[in-house]
């Protein structure tokens, strides 16, 4: 009798735990992966983008930006059945913010500033979302970006001011 007591039990109780946890919603996740994507420049794989020095000066209070330092992703030999693409940078953002990079920090870092990342039409490209299409040919592709600083705060302190991002090509 005990026996069923407790199965009884555990059958309702599991009834019950799992009407707990209702659907509200489903998200289908679609993408194709190619198997002949364009080229990626050996020299845009590790790209190093010197920002230079800036003053604390030149950020007066938060919101304050440097002067833009171009960067360019060049792709070679596309296929014909991709004819644009998009970037998609990752990294660590700001906290609360991923529109801003957060610069690595510690000791002899600078406080106070990240990066934001800017298309060829000067539009933001947050962190984790894909920029304006570039139109691409069989030839050579340059898909220009812009980087400056941000001030996040009233305060810049000196010391080293550096971040690293990833990023992905979308092809369309």
């Amino acid at each position: 009798m005990k026996k069923n007591i407790t199965g009884v039990a555990l059958l309702v109780a599991s009834l019950i735990s799992s009407s707990a946890f209702a659907i509200d919603g489903t998200i289908n996740f679609k993408g194709n992966v190619i198997s002949n994507p364009c080229t990626i420049s050996a020299a845009s794989k590790s790209l190093d983008v010197e920002m230079g020095k800036i003053s604390t000066a030149a950020f007066p209070a938060a919101g304050a930006v440097s002067a833009a330092q171009k960067f360019t992703l060049v792709l070679s030999g596309c296929p014909t059945t991709v004819t644009s693409a998009k970037v998609r940078f990752d990294g660590t953002q700001v906290a609360g913010d991923n529109s801003i990079l957060a610069i690595q920090s510690g000791t002899g870092k600078a406080t106070g500033v990240g990066i934001k990342i800017y298309d060829k039409a000067d539009n933001q490209v947050s962190l984790y979302q894909d920029s304006a299409a570039y139109p691409l040919t069989t030839s050579a592709n340059n898909l220009e970006f812009k980087a400056r600083y941000i001030s996040l705060t009233n305060a810049v302190t000196a010391g080293a001011a550096e971040a690293a991002a990833q990023f992905t090509i979308i092809y369309q």
